[in-house]
């Protein structure tokens, strides 16, 4: 058994370093060499790396430095509304033609394409396909109209204030209120306090064109830009395409200046405590703003300087985790950090926490505590030494999988360096230099960091939570009386003995009695001697990941009505209690360094284990997996303490109106169904819950291991899949006996039904509409009705969003299920203005009607197909997408091996097997589900 310790750690991190040279701190950090970087005549920065996953593919990002900061009181909301225009349309792609045409390619809306506005920058995604000259045009076309051509006729600015208006009314409720509120003190004097990204209502709708024409020519310019594209691509090539698009646009002859705004400092603490009838949920924020501006990391001594602030957060964390989990949590979760702020100006010391609505006070307490604990004693040696192995086990499986790295995971280090000239040296300089740095990290560094951020001024506290009968409102004195923390009463963090080992009982190895090969899959099957089923695949597609899953038939469907409803919210307390008499926390830290982790589940219909780890920390998920099936805990202490935690979550989850809908409404469907016990868990839910009964149940659920295929996809070793198997799951308990999936019978209501639910104050709506029941299941089917849904999701967007302006986003899905019995789900969901969400439903019914009636467009069957088609050749080199198809197919009973029919299953599909699927289903039977604000009955 591997133990980690100092000597461990040394051994791991020293070698490197005993011969190398002294590090020179004062030495730049050196810029990929893997990228190319340059910038045109007109000041357009651009960045391009080649890689090679997914193949044939290629992500462009255009970069705007600007954002809601830089908008005139007339303009406020502008920045974002430009982003909106950009996809409405522009010079090369007018009105509707640019989402069309990346359909027609196989890129998805919202899905694929995308972009976002901030207060400092407002950044466009445009990943396209690069296996054709024609694609990678069009793509730099885009980005080229985004940045200097769009359509800004007044007829579409018009006709995009509904769009915008929509997505403003998304955003109403609790959580704005109070921010509008807490906001000017969080921000105080600064300007950043009044120019939220989405702006002001009354602005949106009623601003004159040339508002957002003058933000358009006066930030969308050059100097302010930069392009960056990664992917499967030549990189000379894409330089003269970046030169070709974007070298002869100038910047105007009187540009207005690029300000930078600060967020001044303050001497006082300022305090801002907030409630609403819809919080939630209970917040605290304790923010020590620092005094200067951030500075950019230049040398390798900000490098390392970056790696002590990194060592000291996780530790503190780590205490925080240890809190989180112990017998009286004081919150639900806690961490602390030091980072951004709203503005790009100012960073902070930040401490936050979610808690029970009567700790806030209490809360507060332990954050500050643990702050000047950190601050008086620092930390001890063995918690650096995990805070060490933690970081370098990271930069290891990072470095593993420097040539497996997905090319979405590069282009936000780029963007970084464009707006903060953060550095990107790349992954193989950095672990060189972790090496070199991390053993050199001595525990004084990390105690010092904390003394220069915690401090009496330039303070603010922000607590949010719900406003209700009975729940007294915490005061401005408790705050400041909280944040003066007794320093003599603090005394030093105490460690606890370390853990040598995950399991504690003696192990009895089985054997491998049957072994098979599928070629087609490139899987190998190993039958235990206890009947446990092994199958692997080995892939090449990350170096260093190994995923795993394991299931069998049973489930909470194997529990009497009663004794679900006892333990269906006690299911998740039985792993907080950790295993082989060990704590959680004390798991947790001999885990760290280690990458691995395994966690069993209880399903409806299945149990199993979810897991993944690297290559050599294998061995830790098959002990972790031996254990839970072996030697759970039970401990009632945990319970309540999981209970307290689930509870901060929960009690007031119902006041949020959206949340309450769901409640309300599937409440009502399942009215009928004796076993159904709320979405949510509330106080009476935890009065009956039986934690006993729960571990029992889960002590039968896996009793029997026998009935277990284990399933692992990834950079396997077949003698070390072999070897583990054989000690750590042939050995577990087994019998003959084999479950089969159980259908109960209890369904949803069916029926024409509308069901209304009226809550909250907002002018907000929300709209569910479904078709489900049983039904004969066929995979042919199953994708027809896949398909319907993504077909029928193109028509909305185009009706319901760009036609009638009446939503900001609209989906439809369908599904069909085997398993316990065969049925189909085909749900259609947008939020809405009440006044609109009527007239919204008809018009998504008239749709559905088309396709009902007449097939759906030859052409959007096609942007179905290639949409698929793109994401199947990026899934199918995805260890995740593999690992899903084996349990699927396990729980669905087919073979596996039909995955690879998957493109020859898109390409068949016909505009006639759509509409088919919909006439056979979607005709009658309707479920209407509306949430609408109390004020309309």
């Amino acid at each position: 058994m591997k133990q980690l310790s100092k000597i461990a750690l040394g051994l791991l991190l020293f070698p490197v370093s005993i011969f190398a040279q002294e590090i020179d701190y004062s030495k730049a950090i050196p810029f990929d060499s893997t990228v190319k970087t340059g910038k045109l005549k007109n000041g357009l920065t651009y960045y391009i790396k080649k890689n090679a996953k997914p193949e044939n593919k290629v992500t462009l990002r255009l970069v705007v430095n600007a954002g809601s900061i830089l908008e005139s009181n007339e303009q406020q909301g502008l920045a974002h509304f430009m982003e909106h225009m950009c996809f409405n349309g522009t010079k090369r792609f007018p009105k509707n033609k640019l989402v069309d045409y990346l359909q027609s390619i196989g890129v998805k809306f919202g899905q694929h394409l995308n972009a976002y506005t901030s207060f400092d920058e407002t950044v466009y995604f445009l990943p396209i396909p690069s296996d054709s000259p024609e694609k990678l045009e069009n793509g730099f076309n885009i980005i080229e109209d985004w940045a200097f051509n769009a359509d800004l006729t007044p007829q579409e600015i018009d006709k995009e204030r509904g769009v915008v208006l929509e997505e403003y009314r998304i955003g109403l409720g609790a959580d704005k209120r109070m921010m509008g509120r807490y906001l000017p003190k969080m921000m105080h004097n600064s300007h950043y306090a009044d120019r939220l990204p989405i702006g002001k209502k009354e602005i949106l709708e009623n601003f004159t064109h040339d508002k957002l024409v003058s933000y358009y020519k006066d930030w969308y310019r050059p100097n302010l830009m930069s392009v960056i594209v990664v992917g499967d691509i030549d990189v000379a090539a894409m330089e003269q395409k970046i030169i070709a698009h974007f070298d002869k646009y100038q910047n105007p002859k009187n540009e207005k200046t690029r300000l930078v705004y600060e967020v001044p400092n303050h001497k006082e603490t300022f305090v801002a405590i907030e409630s609403d009838k819809e919080a939630s949920s209970t917040r605290i924020q304790l923010v020590y703003k620092d005094y200067g501006t951030p500075t950019a990391k230049i040398t390798i001594g900000d490098y390392k300087a970056d790696l002590v602030e990194g060592l000291f957060t996780t530790v503190l964390n780590n205490r925080l985790g240890e809190l989180t989990n112990s017998p009286t949590p004081p919150f639900t979760f806690g961490y602390s950090y030091h980072g951004g702020t709203f503005a790009r100006t100012k960073e902070a010391y930040q401490s936050f926490a979610m808690v029970q609505e009567d700790k806030q006070i209490s809360a507060l307490k332990v954050l500050v505590t643990e702050n000047e604990r950190a601050k008086k004693f620092g930390f001890t040696q063995s918690e650096l030494d995990r805070a060490k192995a933690e970081y370098f086990a990271q930069y290891e499986k990072a470095f593993n999988d420097r040539d497996k790295t997905n090319s979405d995971n590069f282009v936000g280090e780029y963007q970084s360096n464009f707006l903060k000239n953060s550095p990107a040296p790349g992954i193989e300089w950095e672990f060189a230099m972790i090496k070199q740095i991390l053993p050199k990290i001595e525990l004084k560094e990390v105690n010092e960091f904390i003394k220069g951020f915690v401090k009496e001024d330039n303070r603010v506290v922000v607590i949010t939570a719900p406003e209700k009968e009975g729940l007294k409102k915490v005061t401005e004195q408790e705050v400041l009386d909280a944040l003066n923390v007794n320093s003599d009463d603090v005394i030093a963090y105490k460690e606890s003995e370390a853990v040598t080992g995950l399991l504690r009982n003696e192990i009895k190895s089985g054997s491998v009695i049957k072994k098979e090969n599928n070629a087609k899959l490139g899987t190998t099957t190993l039958v235990l001697s206890n009947g446990v089923k092994v199958t692997y695949k080995k892939t090449d597609f990350k170096n260093d990941e190994v995923l795993m899953e394991a299931i069998s038939f049973g489930g909470t469907n194997m529990y009497s009505n009663d004794d679900i409803k006892k333990v269906q919210f006690a299911n998740g307390a039985l792993t907080q209690a950790g295993f082989s008499g060990l704590k959680l926390n004390d798991i947790n830290k001999f885990m760290s360094g280690k990458i691995a982790n395994a966690s069993p589940y209880i399903g409806t219909t299945t149990e199993g284990f979810r897991g993944n780890s690297t290559p050599k920390d294998l061995e830790y998920l098959f002990q972790t997996v031996h254990a839970y099936f072996t030697d759970l805990n039970l401990d009632k202490d945990a319970f309540e303490g999981y209970k307290q935690k689930q509870a901060a979550f929960f009690d007031n989850l119902a006041s949020q109106p959206n949340y309450f809908f769901q409640q309300e409404f599937y409440t009502y469907l399942n009215k009928e169904n004796p076993r159904f016990n709320g979405i949510f868990p509330n106080k009476k839910s935890w009065e009956t819950t039986d934690y006993e009964l729960a571990y029992s149940k889960y002590k039968e659920r896996f009793a029997n291991a026998g009935d277990f295929e284990f399933y692992f996809v990834g950079n396997v070793d077949d003698k070390a899949i072999e070897d583990f198997s054989v000690k750590y799951l042939a050995s577990l308990p087994a019998s003959a006996k084999r479950e089969k999936a159980v259908d109960l019978g209890y369904r949803m209501l069916k029926g024409d039904i509308k069901k209304v639910v009226n809550k909250g104050t907002d002018p907000k709506s929300n709209v569910t509409i479904m078709y489900y029941g049983d039904a004969a299941y066929s995979a042919k089917d199953a994708f027809s009705m896949q398909a319907l849904g993504e077909v029928l999701t193109i028509k909305l967007i185009e009706e319901l969003r760009e036609n009638e302006s009446g939503v900001y986003g609209v989906s439809a899905r369908g599904s069909m299920n085997k398993v316990p019995n065969g049925a189909f789900n085909f749900t259609i969901g947008f939020p809405c203005g009440p006044e609109n969400a009527e007239k919204l439903i008809a018009s998504a019914m008239k749709e559905l009607q088309k396709i009902i009636d007449n097939g759906p467009e030859e052409k959007d069957v096609v942007k179905f197909k290639e949409g698929e088609l793109l994401d199947y050749k990026k899934d199918i080199k995805e260890n995740r997408y593999w690992l899903s198809n084996f349990s699927k197919s396990f729980v669905n009973g087919s073979n596996a091996e039909e995955v690879l029919k998957t493109e020859e299953q898109i390409n068949n599909i016909t505009a006639k097997d759509i509409q088919n699927i919909a006439k056979k289903y979607l005709t009658k039977d309707k479920v209407i589900g509306m949430l609408m604000p109390e004020n309309i009955k």
